[in-house]
């Protein structure tokens, strides 16, 4: 029997103040795949995000985690659904009053992970899969905007989630910043074969992580076509919303070749 989805939506619609935000969405992430969520302000990209977190529920249709609806679970039911998710959110959303440290090891103090030796060594071990564990004593304010982002990802990360979502990541951050973000979700997706939902407006990052993989070997993005590994390449796809509606459903190289008007204005 084929294995289900990592995450999956089934006809999926809501509305909110009589809007029609969503409109009988459906999609598919596969364990591994990276899944980059497209549109404009308001297009819905974010209420996505919220649904697959159980956070809201759809009016109708289905949102499946690993073959398991969500939409009739009480929250102690998709509190262990939820565990094994790690969000980053646009600006970080760091707690200002505490440490590094403390930020990252939040999660597990919520998880009541004893004794305080092994939450140094997760905390520690999550900071330096970002490269960020000189910066454990510093406290936000003293961190630049991708400082942030990237103790963001280590704290989301500390419970070795099995689904990353990010919330707009590279938001705000100048090209080489966000290059150092990029690179962290390919590491996180060719090293521990996290399976990714990406919302963006950034399509330059997306097209990166398409085309580049990340290599242990050389801890940098390297050409997807320079490897002679034999194995399968990462797959990513996109989903662009218009309206509540999925407008398009595909991968870079049908995004890039379309003859569509408005996904021309979209890639300008």
């Amino acid at each position: 029997m084929d294995k289900p989805p990592v995450i999956e939506l089934r006809e999926v619609s809501l509305t909110s103040e009589e809007k029609q935000v969503l409109s009988r969405i459906s999609l598919r992430v596969d364990q591994s795949e990276t899944l980059f969520l497209l549109g404009v302000t308001g297009a819905g990209k974010s209420v996505l995000l919220k649904l697959i977190l159980g956070l809201i529920k759809p009016e109708s249709g289905q949102v499946l985690v690993n073959g398991r609806d969500l939409t009739p679970l009480s929250e102690d039911e998709l509190d262990p659904i939820r565990r094994r998710m790690g969000i980053v959110f646009q600006e970080g959303a760091l707690f200002d009053s505490l440490s590094v440290y403390e930020n990252v090891a939040y999660r597990l103090r919520e998880e009541g992970l004893e004794p305080e030796e092994e939450v140094e060594r997760r905390v520690r071990e999550g900071l330096r899969f970002v490269e960020m564990e000189e910066a454990i004593d510093k406290i936000p304010s003293e961190l630049s905007g991708g400082m942030r982002r990237r103790v963001a990802i280590a704290r989301a990360i500390i419970s070795q989630p099995e689904i990353m979502l990010y919330d707009s990541p590279t938001a705000g951050l100048d090209p080489v910043t966000s290059h150092t973000i990029t690179m962290q979700i390919a590491k996180l997706r060719d090293v521990q074969h996290v399976t990714s939902l990406v919302v963006t407006h950034r399509l330059q990052d997306a097209f990166v992580l398409t085309n580049y993989v990340y290599l242990e070997q050389k801890a940098a993005l390297v050409p997807l076509r320079s490897l002679n590994h034999g194995g399968p390449p990462p797959v990513t796809r996109f989903l662009l919303l218009r309206d509540g509606e999925a407008y398009f459903q595909g991968t870079a190289h049908e995004l890039a070749s379309t003859h569509d008007d408005y996904l021309l204005k979209f890639l300008e």
